[in-house]
């Protein structure tokens, strides 16, 4: 081989190193960060490489329901619905702020009675297939059409919905309504895929919608895996895949966090292992403040609580400050109204009307209803044991032994798991129940509306009715002035204080314990969106 073109191979030679060294010192690609709605509207499933795939383990002692929103209705099956499907706006994550989600743009006419939204080109389900404006109209005619437990947020308000075409929603309302937009947040309204059953709950149907993640499996009571959908208009989440494991009680999550198990304890776990979590050092308990709140539910169609005495009686023999500070351990606060302290337009009824802990108004009300020492008023206390955490075995004990301070009351408790209870409340079945609400959307109309008004409220099977609380309750919907709003809502808030279907309780926050390295957001609904959590 000649001189020159030794020269040359060997500059070839360098040539090829250096450019080799220059591609493998570049850094590996980063991962995606997940936006906010854009226009932007894949049609593609995302293929941008990640260095590593970060799966997040989150524990819980709640279960699921129905994962279908024609009726789920319960806090945790919605915080699943709303991580594996959209609806056509959403609450911005760590807002009360209402933001574009399917939909890019809205307006209203007819004096807020038609309300027209316009979807992002492009979108698809979970597998690929695509998402129009006639999957949207389906799936609320489907809500309509079933009638379930949340259909109420649907039928009260909507007359009909039609898609002219492909991108095009419209809503034509019954009368207008401020809050409407807040109503679309909801699950209810959410565009379910076609493989849903067109008119009947599908409870275990894991095809989902086109939210940030789908269901890759479920098995009930034990566990639900999530992974990042690749069709999703916002890109990929940081989490790419959620496991959700469901334990028997709060000791058992709290073993769960400490083993390493997961890396998340998410409702519920009770006050004594927060605080020794906090004080371990080893992980962040999260507080987040919000209106959560807590309630009796007193069935008007069992004989025993038909007259209005009965029902204020047990009213003024609770004691709140005793369950806040021996039963939460000061995490709650004592509530006299359905509506959070806080909210505009809450207003304390029960505690001007009845005070706290007040036994003697109790005996007298209790004397007036018939009932005596030697003729006591029986009533059977209902709880389930793990769905709001272990505390609720000792709140239905300390509620049992306030009532029959009044030694005119005699109280059998007793309890079932979950699924049970809500079949057990739906039909009607028990006499006094202790259930929690997290809100659907954030207005006082969401803590008077769905326990309140005739047929609204159906889902307790408490038989409640009266016409002029559903008059005042269609007032406040249609005001658009806050300041006479908040007036309706207090009369209703009266009105609840005189006739007492249901009895407030206390008002909570909830926590979360995680491994120090995970930082999450949770929305002022209480739910947690997983595509926000970030992992170090």
């Amino acid at each position: 081989m000649n001189r020159t073109v030794l020269i040359g191979v060997l500059v070839v030679v360098i040539l090829a190193v250096l450019v080799a060294i220059l591609f493998t010192s570049q850094p590996p690609p980063q991962t995606p960060t997940p936006t906010p709605p854009a226009t932007s509207s894949p049609t593609t499933p995302q293929t941008t490489a990640t260095p590593a795939e970060i799966t997040l383990t989150i524990g819980v002692t709640d279960k699921v329901t129905d994962l279908d929103p024609a009726n789920a209705y319960d806090f945790f099956t919605w915080e699943v619905l709303y991580n594996t499907m959209a609806g056509l706006v959403r609450y911005k994550p760590g807002t009360t702020e209402i933001e574009p989600d399917l939909a890019v743009s809205w307006t209203t006419s007819e004096g807020g009675r038609v309300w027209t939204f316009k979807l992002r080109s492009g979108l698809k389900f979970c597998d690929g297939t695509p998402l129009t404006a006639q999957d949207v109209k389906r799936s609320i005619e489907r809500v309509m059409k079933i009638n379930g437990d949340p259909a109420w947020l649907v039928t009260d308000f909507v007359e009909k919905v039609e898609a002219p075409d492909d991108t095009t929603v419209v809503f034509y309302l019954k009368k207008p309504v401020s809050y409407f937009l807040a109503l679309v947040a909801t699950p209810p309204y959410f565009p379910v895929h076609p493989k849903y059953a067109p008119d009947k709950v599908d409870s275990d149907q894991t095809a989902g919608g086109a939210g940030p993640y789908c269901i890759k499996s479920f098995v009930r009571d034990q566990q639900i895996v999530l992974e990042a959908n690749p069709y999703y208009y916002g890109g990929k989440p940081q989490v790419s895949k959620v496991v959700i494991r469901f334990y028997k009680d709060a000791t058992t999550l709290r073993l769960a966090l400490e083993r390493g198990e997961i890396d998340m304890a998410w409702r519920t776990l009770n006050p004594p292992d927060l605080e020794a979590l906090k004080a371990s050092g080893k992980y962040k308990v999260v507080e987040v403040p919000g209106s959560f709140i807590r309630y009796i539910v007193l069935n008007l169609n069992m004989p025993e609580l038909k007259d209005v005495n009965v029902r204020r009686a047990l009213a003024a023999a609770v004691c709140r400050k005793d369950i806040a500070t021996v039963v939460f351990h000061g995490t709650v606060t004592p509530l006299f109204t359905l509506v959070p302290d806080g909210m505009w337009s809450s207003y304390p009824s029960f505690k001007e009307k009845y005070g706290d802990c007040n036994t003697d108004l109790a005996k007298q009300l209790l004397q007036q209803a018939g009932f005596s020492p030697s003729k006591k008023l029986n009533i059977e206390l209902w709880y389930t044991p793990t769905h709001y955490g272990d505390t609720e075995k000792d709140l239905a004990a300390m509620l049992k032994d306030q009532w029959e301070a009044t030694g005119m009351i005699s109280v059998s408790v007793k309890s079932a798991e979950w699924a049970t209870y809500v079949q057990q409340l739906r039909s009607g079945a028990m006499m006094v129940s202790l259930l929690g609400w997290y809100p659907d959307y954030l207005d006082p109309d969401d803590y008077t509306t769905p326990f309140l008004r005739s047929g609204s409220n159906k889902w307790l099977g408490n038989g409640y009715s009266n016409p002029k609380m559903d008059d005042i309750l269609d007032k406040a919907a249609l005001e658009l002035d806050q300041t006479k709003r908040a007036q309706l809502y207090k009369e209703a808030q009266l009105l609840l204080a005189d006739d007492v279907p249901i009895i407030p309780l206390i008002q909570g926050k909830l926590y979360i314990a995680t491994k120090p390295n995970i930082q999450v957001i949770v929305d002022p609904t209480m739910i947690l969106r997983y595509w926000t959590i970030r992992v170090s």
